[in-house]
């Protein structure tokens, strides 16, 4: 038995079965934990979702909430505006579209096992382990329940970039959202959060450091799979205990997959078609 963290799909439904035949995946043994970002960007956002909607349904799947997943909710609800280059058209006009945005509505955005935790972005560095699983439920509440478009109504912004300043349920949420979707650095002192910087992390903005740099509260043992930084550098960083899984599948490289017990890594090159270039 097996199980596979597998980075960001995006829409890429035939580089997601060239990984699993690569890995000689087994539905009847065989686990699958995807980081996010199931869908956008793609060709096949809609096949990507259903399947992963399957698999989970039979017991053989997770996943957590990526920016892009937030987006499609957003955008479905009325709440944003599509962007140029969005492919989501085959979910939103789709004849089962409530019941793919209703469960997509309920996955977590962080997944624990023990101390070993998956999410999309990251975990923020002024949090422990409890801390951040207590975040990620507040707002889990809110995509799952009634008022779930007034959520998602207030939940964009770069406001607060510090924990400390936290001080009310929205900003609250709001923060938690911004570090489990979309965070990549931070500054290198007070941690605030830098979300406009992108790039390499070999080549942070002036002060700033990856938030898995940053001194941390997790427990020393903990490790963090992740993926959101497709420009990341490298996919292990073992003197942060962080995989980061996200090797930019929908921009023409590869789909990674990582055995959450060995951290042993299988890549497939992108699918023909389902390739992009930056700024398409």
């Amino acid at each position: 038995m097996a199980t596979w963290i597998i980075g960001d799909l995006q829409g890429c439904y035939d580089s997601l079965m060239h990984l699993l035949d690569d890995v000689a995946f087994e539905a009847r043994t065989d686990q699958l934990i995807f980081v996010g970002d199931l869908v956008n960007r793609g060709p096949a956002s809609g096949k990507c979702l259903r399947w992963v909607r399957q698999q989970w349904e039979r017991g053989v799947a997770q996943c957590v909430l990526g920016n892009h997943d937030l987006h499609l909710l957003a955008v479905a609800a009325g709440k944003r505006k599509p962007n140029d280059g969005d492919t989501l058209d085959d979910i939103l006009h789709a004849p089962d579209r409530e019941g793919l945005l209703d469960w997509l509505a309920r996955q977590p955005l962080l997944l624990r096992r023990g101390d070993d935790c998956v999410v999309h972005a990251g975990i923020h560095p002024d949090w422990d382990l409890d801390t951040a699983q207590r975040c990620a439920q507040e707002v889990e509440a809110e995509l799952s329940g009634t008022h779930r478009a007034a959520f998602l109504g207030r939940m964009y912004g770069n406001e607060p970039t510090l924990w400390r300043d936290c001080t009310s349920a929205e900003s609250r949420q709001r923060f938690t959202v911004n570090c489990f979707s979309r965070m990549r650095f931070v500054h290198r002192k007070k941690h605030a959060l830098m979300l406009k910087a992108k790039g390499s992390a070999a080549q942070p903005p002036e002060g700033c450091v990856p938030w898995f740099a940053a001194p941390h509260h997790r427990p020393k043992q903990s490790r963090v799979f992740f993926g959101h930084w497709s420009t990341l550098g490298r996919v292990k960083w073992p003197e942060y205990r962080v995989l980061g899984l996200d090797t930019g599948c929908v921009w023409g490289n590869r789909l990674t997959a990582c055995d959450l017990a060995t951290e042993r890594l299988h890549a497939v090159a992108t699918a023909p078609g389902e390739g992009r270039t930056p700024g398409t």
